[in-house]
C-alpha cells in the first residue's frame, strides 16, 4: 500500500524544501545571499517550528520552500517537540506538487522527515471525497524506508478502525478487520462468538456482550516467523468495546457522543500487531481482542450484578460503564496461561487517565520498574511519549466486595486510573511481565499530523520496546 504524501520519483517541478531549525536560523541566514535576507525580513520569516513560507522565483514559479524546525537543544526529553511534527505541518501546508529536502540529511532526521509527512497526510475518506491531494515529499535516500512505511500504515489502520462509527464497526466487523490481517500476514485468526463465550469458559465477556443485536466475540490471532518455534512470546491485549452506552449506567448525551472510539485498544493492538508482523520481529504473537457493544436491552447485566471471570475470581458491578475491563479480565487471563515473555494490554479504560495526563499523553502501568523505564525510554526515543502512573497497592482495598471476590469500581471519585489498573492486575498471573496503558485513542483538535479523531498513542513506544528487547 502505498502512502499518498510520498513519492519515488522526482520531477522537473519538483521544489526544494530548505528546513533551518530555530536557534541556528540567524547563523543560517548571514550566509545566504542579500536576497534571501531581504526575503526573510519582509515576510517574517524566522524559523518557528513549523513554520512555512515559500519563495518565488522571478518568474513567479515557486522557487523553494523554507520550513522552521525546533532547536535541539532546546527540546525537553519525552516531548513531541520533534522534527517530526514540523515536517507534518507540509502536506497540506503546502501547495499540491512534489517536493525533496534540499540536502541530503542523516537517517534520523531523514526517518523523521518522512514519518511526519506521511503522518501529515493521512485523511479518512471512506464517507466523502477528499478537497485536495496532499503535497508529496520524494523520499529521503536514507530515510529507512521500510521502518517508516510499517509505522505510518499501522498508525493509519488504528486511526480508519477508529474514525469508522459503531454502525459499521461493531463486534463482527473487528472480527472481520482482524482476519484481513491475519490474511495478509498469514496468522491465525480464530474467533468465539456469542453463547459459545460460556461453553468456553469466558463469561465476563459474554455478560457485558449479550444484550448486543451484534454478539460478543473473542478474537484470537496467533502469528510467529517462519522457523521460530521457541521464539519469545509478546501477548497484546485490546479493549474492543465498539459502543459504550454506559449499560443500565446509561451515560449522558455527551459522555456517549464519542464512545465510537471505545474500541480504540483493539485497534491498537491491530496496528502493534501490524508493526510487529510486518516487520518480521522474531518472536511469537499473540492479540486477544475481547469484542462487544455494551448496549441496553432486557437482558442486559445489571448494576450490582455478580459475573462470574475466566480466572475464577467473582465480580460485583459496581457500575455497568465499567465495562472494559471486565472484559479485559478474561482476555488477561486467558493470555497468562501461555506464560508470555511480555504481556501488554491497550485500553481507552478511564476519564481519570485523562483528568490526571490530559488527552494526549497515555498513563503506563507496569509490574516491574525495570521495563517501565526501558518502556517510556522508548517512548522518548520514538517521539510517542507514555508517563508512569503507580500500581499503588494501598488502593486495593477500595475494590473490596461484600459478596464477591472484587468490585468492578471504587466508591469514590478519586485515583481511578489506579484502582482500574489494580483490578486488571488481579488477573495478570505474577511473574508475568506486564504493561497497561491507558489511553484517549482521539485527538480532540486538529494539529499536524494528528487531525481531529482517531489516534495511535503509545504504539510506536511499544514497537520500539519489543524491537529492542527481543531483536537486539
Amino acid at each position: 500500500m502505498a502512502i499518498e504524501g510520498l513519492t519515488s520519483r522526482a520531477r522537473k517541478t519538483t521544489v526544494p524544501l530548505v528546513a533551518v531549525s530555530e536557534d541556528g536560523f540567524e547563523k543560517w541566514l548571514s550566509g545566504q545571499p542579500a536576497r534571501i535576507k531581504t526575503w526573510a525580513r519582509a515576510s517574517g520569516f524566522k524559523a518557528r517550528p513549523g513554520a512555512i513560507s515559500l519563495l518565488a522565483a522571478p518568474d513567479g514559479a515557486l522557487e523553494r520552500v523554507f520550513l522552521g524546525l525546533p532547536s535541539p537543544t532546546a527540546k525537553a526529553p519525552g516531548t513531541e517537540e520533534g522534527a517530526l511534527w514540523a515536517y507534518a505541518a507540509c502536506p497540506f501546508g503546502l501547495p499540491e506538487g512534489s517536493y525533496r529536502l534540499d540536502r541530503r540529511v542523516g537517517a534520523a532526521h531523514a526517518g523523521e522527515a518522512a514519518l511526519g509527512w506521511a503522518l501529515g497526510s493521512y485523511r479518512f475518506t471512506r464517507y466523502r471525497k477528499p478537497d485536495r491531494a496532499p503535497a508529496r515529499l520524494v523520499w529521503p535516500p536514507n530515510a529507512g524506508r521500510p521502518g517508516v512505511e510499517n509505522a505510518a500504515l499501522a498508525t493509519f489502520l488504528v486511526r480508519d478502525l477508529i474514525n469508522t462509527p459503531a454502525g459499521d464497526m461493531g463486534p463482527s466487523h473487528l472480527a472481520a478487520a482482524a482476519r484481513r490481517l491475519g490474511r495478509q500476514f498469514g496468522a491465525r485468526v480464530s474467533v468465539i462468538t456469542g453463547a459459545r463465550l460460556l461453553d468456553r469458559n469466558y463469561p465476563a465477556i459474554h455478560a457485558v456482550g449479550r444484550a448486543a443485536a451484534d454478539p460478543p466475540r473473542l478474537i484470537d490471532l496467533h502469528w510467529r516467523p517462519a522457523g521460530r518455534r521457541r521464539a519469545p512470546m509478546v501477548v497484546l491485549c485490546g479493549k474492543g468495546v465498539c459502543f459504550d452506552t454506559g449499560g443500565l449506567d446509561l451515560k449522558s448525551t455527551a459522555g456517549i457522543k464519542l464512545m465510537k472510539k471505545d474500541m480504540g485498544g483493539a485497534a491498537q493492538a491491530l496496528g502493534l500487531a501490524r508493526m510487529i508482523m510486518a516487520a518480521g520481529l522474531p518472536i511469537r504473537l499473540r492479540v486477544l481482542i475481547p469484542a462487544v457493544e455494551n448496549a441496553v436491552a432486557g437482558n442486559a447485566y445489571h448494576p450490582l450484578d455478580v459475573i462470574s471471570t475466566r480466572l475464577g475470581l467473582s465480580v460485583e458491578v459496581g457500575n455497568t460503564d465499567a465495562e472494559g475491563r471486565i472484559v479485559l479480565a478474561d482476555a488477561l487471563a486467558e493470555a497468562c496461561r501461555a506464560r508470555p515473555d511480555l504481556l501488554i494490554d491497550m485500553a481507552t479504560l478511564t476519564g481519570a487517565a485523562r483528568v490526571a495526563l490530559g488527552t494526549d499523553l497515555p498513563a503506563l502501568f507496569c509490574n516491574d520498574d525495570g521495563l517501565a523505564e526501558k518502556t517510556l525510554a522508548a517512548g522518548r526515543r520514538a517521539e510517542d511519549p507514555l508517563w508512569r502512573l503507580p500500581l499503588w497497592a494501598p488502593y486495593r482495598d477500595k475494590l473490596d466486595s461484600r459478596v464477591a471476590d472484587i468490585n468492578n469500581i471504587s466508591p469514590g471519585a478519586y485515583g481511578g486510573a489506579i484502582t482500574a489498573a489494580l483490578f486488571l492486575q488481579e488477573f495478570v498471573t505474577n511473574g508475568t511481565p506486564w504493561i497497561h496503558v491507558d489511553f484517549m485513542g482521539w485527538n480532540e483538535t486538529e494539529r499536524p499530523g494528528r487531525p481531529e479523531g482517531g489516534e495511535a498513542q503509545g504504539m510506536r513506544a511499544l514497537f520500539a520496546l519489543i524491537e529492542k528487547e527481543f531483536c537486539a
